[in-house]
């Protein structure tokens, strides 16, 4: 089709016009009479026929008339009704109108002046500058940062991007998170070689190693068996935490979860299961012949050189999560001032991985609270071992209830990244947020929702801190949740409240009479009402709720509420769908399409060369 807008030329609107007929006057003239004699007057003539003319407007598109105009038939009324019936038709012209051209600004005004037009043509030259700067050739990221929001599914990010928007007194659809912001992105495959629906443990270990893997094991290949740790052997993967660490980098791994768990693990770890936490989580035949993950983390220096001979690293500078029951012995004399059970340490082997690390690095600063945290001067400090929490750390609007206090997500990778930024050869770090995952799998997406809010806030923290001429920033999620945004509300409508329709204010209601929410899960505990509760965990304390209850009086937007769940299930799963790739700096092109997880790595490296320079320090 011509691409050049057509413009319709009004012509009259179609009318019949009857033209009047004509009267004869007194017929022929009769003959001469005979000389002195008037003859006879001639008969009168009968009256003619009426001629009629027909214009029709023809609409852009017309066989004839492409760009629209008039069709103008004409005949005689033979039949005397005043109407130009098709058979009476006995000429037909068209005069079509003209193609045009050139436009004026009235004449796309309408399209122009709207606000979504406009904010979308900016857009085009926003990215068009952005992908004229960023740097395609290989090697040019200094840092690399590798943001991962676990379970953070597409439907996750829409529900906070409206969350979010709302908090600010938006309608909140319109709403961007920091991330969505960046130039590139693309889709990743979720799937484990051996799963059609996958965990952490492999779907962080192919975005760190480049290789896609099993369930449930950490930094190894398929070849292994999960639970046999001899099957480890000859499967270990290299990561880019290690990569980065051989080329001279400083590292960094950041988390709201147990430092320990499967995702933050990959970076580092290699084992044949992801629950090995620590030395009490394994088998006392495998622990014989493999080290735990929590002692990994520890050795990590000791284990990257004794597995490359003749390299010297200085080992992870920034470690910051929680996880603290993982590395003190099972003894209450070692329980920190916010230990939550009895006995906070896990380890039956008598370690203390904590005094350990301090004897390893004297210079580090081991913190576990707020004001050890606001102590560290970044400007000053080499390595820091934070561990806030002696399980996970708090989700975000449970943190006010922590003990001791704990920084936030953006907190703490605004401060790694002042830590690692001190290293001319430049950092590697990985930032997880760990409790979005969790939210879901208690059913809460209010607890969900919000660590995906400041999820978007450490992003944008590390945008800010970095320069996008030599800083990669990849946001990703390792797999989704069977979170769903379902009804017909309108637009506006709270996102976390009951299903309201275009033009209602009551709650719409669904075939058994009664209303029902925007969010739900597939599977799961189920409904809860537990008010203004804010740590999601305690939704574990209940009964499981199968069928639809009725919550007509519920605040559904309460912290508390738990959103109703199809299929009842101990705690709700993950879902195998894509995950979104959002990405910026050098190499950030290259994230476009849909991709194997795996290519993540791959993107890494290319930008930063990571391969390249750590076989330098190799050889």
């Amino acid at each position: 089709m011509d691409k050049t807008m057509k413009k319709l030329t009004l012509l009259s609107v179609a009318i019949a016009v009857a033209l009047a007929g004509c009267s004869g006057d007194d017929g022929k003239d009769g003959t001469n009479g005979s000389a002195g004699a008037n003859g006879a007057n001639g008969a009168n003539g009968s009256n003619g026929l009426t001629s009629l003319i027909m214009q029709t407007q023809l609409p852009i598109g017309d066989d004839v008339c492409r760009n629209g105009g008039v069709k103008i038939d004409s005949g005689l009324d033979s039949d005397g009704n005043g109407v130009l019936a098709a058979s009476e038709v006995t000429g037909t012209e068209h005069v079509c109108a003209p193609t045009i051209t050139s436009l004026t600004a009235s004449d796309v005004a309408t399209t122009t002046s709207n606000q979504w037009y406009s904010e979308s043509e900016d857009r085009v030259l926003q990215a068009k500058a952005m992908a004229a700067k960023v740097a395609k050739e290989s090697g040019k990221a200094k840092n690399v940062i590798l943001f991962v929001g676990d379970g953070m599914g597409i439907s996750t990010v829409t529900a906070a991007r409206i969350l979010e928007g709302q908090n600010k007194g938006m309608m909140g659809e319109e709403n961007q998170l920091s991330f969505e912001k960046l130039p590139f992105s693309g889709f990743s495959k979720t799937y484990n070689v051996d799963a059609q629906t996958p965990d952490s443990a492999g779907t962080m270990t192919a975005m760190v190693a480049g290789v896609k893997t099993d369930m449930g094991v950490i930094g190894v290949a398929e070849g292994v068996t999960r639970g046999n740790c001899l099957s480890t052997k000859g499967q270990e993967l290299v990561t880019a935490a290690e990569l980065a660490e051989l080329a001279g980098k400083s590292t960094g791994i950041v988390s709201t979860a147990r430092i320990t768990h499967a995702t933050p693990a990959s970076a580092y770890a290699k084992s044949a299961d992801r629950d090995w936490e620590d030395v009490s989580d394994m088998p006392a035949n495998e622990a014989a012949n493999c080290e735990d993950i929590a002692s990994q983390l520890v050795n990590f220096e000791k284990n990257l050189e004794a597995r490359f001979p003749g390299v010297d690293v200085d080992g992870l500078d920034v470690v910051m999560g929680g996880g603290r029951r993982h590395f003190l012995p099972k003894d209450i004399a070692f329980n920190s001032t916010d230990a939550m059970s009895t006995v906070e340490g896990d380890r039956t082997d008598g370690r203390d991985l904590t005094a350990e690390w301090k004897a390893q690095y004297p210079a580090g600063q081991y913190v576990m609270d707020q004001a050890g945290f606001n102590a560290i001067n970044p400007a000053a400090t080499s390595k820091v071992f934070g561990l806030f929490n002696e399980s996970h750390m708090q989700y975000e609007t449970d943190r006010k209830n922590d003990i001791a206090g704990e920084p936030s997500l953006s907190e703490m990778t605004a401060k790694a990244i002042d830590i690692l930024d001190n290293n001319e050869k430049g950092f590697f770090l990985t930032v997880e947020a760990g409790r979005i995952d969790h939210g879901h799998h208690a059913g809460n997406a209010y607890a969900a929702l919000n660590d995906t809010v400041e999820f978007a806030k450490a992003v944008q923290a590390a945008v800010d801190a970095t320069d996008s001429d030599d800083t990669l920033i990849i946001v990703t999620a390792d797999h989704s949740h069977v979170f769903t945004i379902a009804g017909y509300p309108k637009r506006g409508n709270p996102i976390l409240g009951k299903v309201v329709g275009i033009g209602s204010d009551t709650p719409s209601l669904a075939d058994d009479g009664m209303p029902y929410t925007t969010v739900g899960y597939t599977n799961g505990i189920g409904y809860k009402n537990l008010g203004s509760q804010t740590d999601a965990d305690q939704g574990y304390n209940h009964p499981i709720v199968t069928g639809r209850v009725d919550l007509t009086d519920v605040d559904t937007q309460a912290p508390g509420f738990f959103q109703e769940a199809l299929v009842p299930l101990s705690s709700e799963t993950h879902a195998g769908e894509d995950v979104g790739i959002y990405a910026s700096g050098p190499g950030a092109h290259l994230v476009t399409g849909t991709n194997e997880q795996s290519y993540i790595f791959h993107v890494m490296d290319y930008a930063a060369d990571l391969v390249k320079n750590a076989e330098k320090a190799v050889k």
